[in-house]
């Protein structure tokens, strides 16, 4: 399983993330104005989901500059991660946000007040330019980054939302329906919460160093076990140190009682695990057949599933490699 990616210009990347923050600052800005002086909590609504995606776009831009900075002594692994640790700070707060809205709505519902429709309908006119303009700036670079891809697509869910309080807005102008905005509201807050409850679990995942969600981390043990020279594989841990790097250490018992075929089969082992998997970075630990681990776990060192055949317990003669 190959992991390929397509790469722009860094500075070129910048300058378009850039330009689409200060493009959705502006009409944030513009929809929670107008939206007080019109009555309108669903331009409020839309304005605080432009705002969450401008904290993304933010996020994104300066996690692009810290990213490029290479792993030193306090941050032995880098500090790519750092775009998942804002990424779950700002899904958390689209939930509480999308919760607030709703209970907004329900109040204006129960006593809708008087709403100007011009002032929606113009504002939702030019938020759907803006989020047009943003998704425009942004599809380009979607192809290479789950990170920057999610805000295409929620720039693409905000344009549909600009569309449905455009509608709420002539409804309001043509037949006084002044229910139609808190009702609006409440759809907007209630797709932030699937937006931000169905993407939440990506960097939960990532953070508990969880496996890959598109890699099979059976399938992968399956594998190396099938590598010549391998007996067995157990203590197997498999996680992404960033977005698009995976990261494996494991026990692998060798064949037979010494290690003459030791650095064969760990190359061999190697060149498997990034032709297949993509999985370039793998901590291997060797022992042979004589100095296993007995019942050892398949995953983790405690409480997992275990490899039966392994001897009784680890003794010194081992051999550790990583790259």
């Amino acid at each position: 399983m190959a992991h390929d990616h397509a790469h722009i210009d860094p500075e070129s990347g910048d300058r378009r993330v850039s330009l689409a923050i200060w493009a959705n600052a502006l009409l944030t800005v513009a929809q929670i104005v107008g939206g007080i002086f019109a009555g309108s909590l669903a331009l409020v609504a839309d304005a605080l989901h432009n705002f969450s995606d401008m904290a993304s776009l933010v996020i994104a831009f300066v996690a692009r500059k810290i990213a490029r900075r290479p792993a030193d002594a306090r941050m032995t692994f880098g500090y790519g991660r750092i775009e998942i640790v804002a990424a779950l700070i700002n899904y958390t707060t689209l939930i509480l946000v999308g919760v607030y809205l709703i209970y907004e709505g329900g109040m204006r519902m129960i006593d809708p007040p008087q709403v100007a429709g011009w002032t929606v309908v113009i504002l939702g006119a030019v938020a759907l330019v803006v989020d047009t303009l943003t998704a425009l700036l942004t599809y380009s670079m979607q192809k290479g980054s789950v990170n920057i891809r999610a805000l295409f697509l929620h720039n693409l869910s905000d344009a549909l939302a600009s569309v449905a309080v455009i509608i709420g807005g002539t409804l309001i102008i043509l037949y006084d329906l002044r229910w139609v905005d808190p009702a609006i509201t409440i759809g907007i807050a209630l797709y932030i919460l699937y937006l931000a409850l169905t993407e939440i679990g990506g960097p939960i995942r990532m953070l508990m160093l969880g496996s890959p969600p598109d890699m099979d981390a059976e399938a992968v043990v399956e594998a190396m076990t099938k590598v010549a020279g391998v007996r067995d594989v157990h203590h197997v841990h498999l996680w992404q140190m960033q977005e698009h790097e995976v990261a494996l250490d494991c026990h692998v018992v060798l064949e037979g009682q010494d290690w003459r075929d030791l650095d064969a089969v760990k190359q061999a082992v190697k060149k498997m695990l990034a032709d297949d998997f993509g999985i370039t970075h793998s901590s291997l630990e060797f022992e042979t057949s004589a100095n296993a681990h007995q019942d050892a776990a398949l995953f983790g060192h405690e409480g997992g599933p275990t490899r039966a055949g392994t001897d009784a317990e680890h003794n010194d003669g081992t051999s550790h490699d990583d790259r």
